[in-house]
Parts: C-alpha cells; structure tokens; sequence
C-alpha cells in the first residue's frame, strides 16, 4: 500500500508524550543560530520563542553547563559553544540528501507507482540511500537499501558521471580502470565509448540503463542527477521492467515526475542549507 502524504515512512504504531523541555530548548538554540549577529539576550530569546523570561534563563542555564552556548559577561548575552557543532558531526552529505529527498521519493511514487531509488557515490560505486521498493506495488526487489550499483551499467551511476565535475571524473574512471569488475574496467579503459555514453546523456538530459547491469539483465532505468551549487551529490532513478516497456515510452512517461521530485528536491536542499 502507498502511503498518502508522501513520506515513505510507516507509522511507527506507538504514541509518546511530547516532551515540552527538550522542545523549548531546541527553540532556543534554533533562534540563536537564527540570530543576525550570532548572539541573543534573555529578552531577545524571550520575545523570539514566546517563553516566559525565567523559563529561557533555566534553559540557558542548562545549555551553559553542557557546553552548547556560552554567556558574554559584558552584555549578558549568550551565543553557541563550540561544541555545538559536534551534534552534526555525523550528519554527511549523504544524510543530508536523504532528509531532503524521502518526502519527495514518496510523492513521485504516488505518480509512477514504479520503484526508485535515491543513489550516491561510495568509492567507485552508487549506493542505494533511500528506495520505494518495499512500497511499491509494481517492485520487484524489497531489500536495496545499500545495495551496491556500477557506475558505468546503471542509469544512476551514468547520471552521476555524466554530470560531476571533469576532476573527480577522471578520478573515478581512473578507479574504475583498476577496479575488481573486470567489465566494467574494460568500458573503462576504452575513453572514447566512455565519451559517447557519457555525451549521449547530456544531450538528451537523462541517462538510462537497457538490460546493461548484468545482475539486473530485466529492468530499464532513467535517472537524473541532485545536484547543490554546481556540485552532483546523487542522482535518483525511476525502475520498470524491460518487457513493459521501452526506454522511449519510460521517459515519455515519467521523466516529467522524475524531472518535477528532482526539482523540489534541489529547492529542498537549498532551504535546509540556509537554515545551517
């Protein structure tokens, strides 16, 4: 059954009491960080937060004596600590595209009703990040989370190169030329097939994948690259079975959708860096 709403997500089952503390301090943090000159009064957090006076002192207070702000004697002002930044110490990029696009994987779900898949780079292979698998009535696979993909036989592996950047191209197919798959290093070892492919991609302004990845001789693909301020960090595919379809009637179809869940999840990725 898709989920209405577009997250991927089930619901979990259980309910649990919102914990007003934990909330009031994450306001508090959040407003400071908001803060134009990086520090913020009592009452500028006051009035920001809608909490009472005493109530964002005691905050304080706590946040003080854990080490994420600090109190400038001079003014009474509070600003972050430095250790604040550890909190985000394990949030990468490719938890950061994650967040951004679940929501948008269910939505283009509810459209296709075929699977996708959320890739990103790991060494010299994609990485399934976040999938509609296990959601969608149509797949053929449940379990692809890190499910490991080759770059040059898979439609996300292609969009990713197709699109990086010329160094980290090199780079890539530099690994790929030395690499364990004995295939995929000979198509690597050949510059101008790799050329072609990688041309054909950015002319038509997709990849796709025929049949090409041998494990998967069935499904056809299309994908199109994520990318943030000129930099690809992933791509994301739409999955169908070679007989129902051919590439052409695949894209007809659903390289719109797909084109529309890769824009809201650019715009997305935009608003969440602005809030950092």
């Amino acid at each position: 059954m898709i989920k209405k709403g577009g997250d991927m997500r089930p619901p979990s089952g259980a309910s649990y009491r919102h914990v007003q503390g934990l909330s009031r301090g994450l306001a508090v943090l959040h407003a400071i960080n908001l803060s134009p000159n990086g520090w913020m009064t009592i009452a500028d957090l006051s009035q920001t937060t809608g909490l009472h006076r005493t109530t964002v002192r005691r905050l304080l207070e706590t946040l003080q004596t854990e080490g994420y702000v600090r109190r400038s004697p001079s003014d009474d002002s509070y600003r972050l600590n430095h250790k604040i930044r550890q909190l985000s110490d394990g949030f990468t990029d490719d938890e950061w595209i994650s967040e951004a696009a679940n929501p948008e994987l269910g939505q283009l779900l509810q459209k296709v009703v075929w699977p996708s898949d959320l890739c990103t780079l790991d060494g010299d292979s994609m990485v399934v990040r976040e999938t509609t698998h296990r959601f969608s009535p149509l797949s053929f696979h449940r379990a692809m989370i890190r499910q490991r993909m080759p770059l040059l036989f898979t439609a996300t592996g292609r969009a990713y190169l197709a699109y990086c950047s010329e160094a980290e191209r090199v780079q890539l197919l530099a690994l790929l030329r030395v690499g364990p798959d004995e295939r995929q290093a000979n198509f690597a070892r050949n510059p101008a097939l790799v050329a072609q492919m990688l041309e054909k991609v950015r002319q038509q302004g997709y990849a796709t994948n025929d049949g090409e990845w041998s494990e998967q001789g069935k499904i056809s693909a299309i994908a199109l690259p994520i990318t943030h301020h000129e930099q690809v960090l992933g791509s994301i595919n739409v999955v169908f079975l070679r007989k129902a379809m051919t590439l052409a009637e695949g894209a007809a179809r659903y390289l719109p959708d797909l084109q529309a869940a890769v824009g809201r999840i650019e715009a997305r990725l935009s608003q969440m860096a602005q809030l950092t």
